[in-house]
């Protein structure tokens, strides 16, 4: 079952009369509304604007997927330029196209120059961020994958972690990064490179293995395989086959 009706005048209306409040939805859009009632979504085309308790989006091309009512909403999928906000959830992003699970709590975004802010961690990517705010979940896939906060800084075609939220502050408690080119991450004025990057909040150890160099003040050293105690600030690198640990020292003052 499917009917169209156009509500740009009637929502601008509403919007310049009425103020939104608390526990409704206000919705704009400027080419009406399709309504599917037995599959239970509806479509708005452009120029969309949604603004609830628990959020803030902007897009075109939004589908919305509703439970008992229009306004009971529990899925969202945009597409074009889309911006999502949302202070319930301490995150804001944009992208190319976002599909947002409200029950789950879980936050999709695809195409280039995806970002995502939550609360310190700050997400970017060209291909894929992933996101559950309810488990601490996380992983982004593509080119120009980039994760930081304060304390850190990961650049690599593939990242999964898992992060806690402890009343609302976010830590980072474990990361799996993977580059066949090469993985990037910066930790107290550490540079180091490798093929995958691991990293354990639990024991403070950032573990890389293959292509393996670190940098840190004046020393570059290479091999296979390398860790660093971001709690001792020290780090070791060693040699898996024949090749040897190479150490290059600059007598440049910074």
């Amino acid at each position: 079952m499917k009917f169209l009706i156009y509500l740009l005048l009637t929502f601008f209306i509403i919007k310049n009369i009425v103020a939104r409040e608390v526990g409704e939805t206000e919705i704009i859009t400027e080419d009406g509304i399709e309504v599917f009632q037995e599959e239970k979504y509806y479509l708005l085309k452009k120029n969309v604007k949604i603004t609830s308790d628990s959020f803030v989006l902007s897009g075109n091309n939004v589908k919305i997927f509703f439970n008992k009512n229009l306004y009971d909403i529990i899925q969202i999928e945009a597409k074009d330029d889309v911006t999502f906000k949302s202070d319930n959830y301490n995150l804001q992003c944009v992208s190319q196209n976002l599909k947002f699970d409200l029950e789950q709590e879980e936050i999709i975004l695809e195409g280039i120059k995806s970002e995502l802010f939550i609360e310190d961690i700050k997400m970017f990517s060209d291909g894929k961020i992933i996101v559950n705010n309810s488990n601490g979940n996380f992983e982004l896939r593509g080119e120009n994958s980039k994760l930081l906060n304060e304390e850190i800084i990961i650049k690599a075609n593939s990242i999964d972690g898992i992060f806690t939220n402890n009343k609302g502050e976010r830590k980072i408690e474990f990361i799996d990064i993977f580059d066949e080119k090469i993985s990037y991450v910066k930790s107290n004025e550490t540079e180091m490179f490798a093929t995958y990057i691991k990293f354990d909040n639990k024991s403070s150890i950032i573990t890389l293995d293959q292509n393996v160099k670190i940098i840190r003040n004046n020393e570059v050293i290479t091999g296979d395989y390398g860790s660093l105690d971001r709690k001792l600030n020290s780090y070791k690198i060693k040699s898996k086959t024949n090749k040897k640990v190479k150490v290059i020292i600059s007598n440049k003052d910074e």
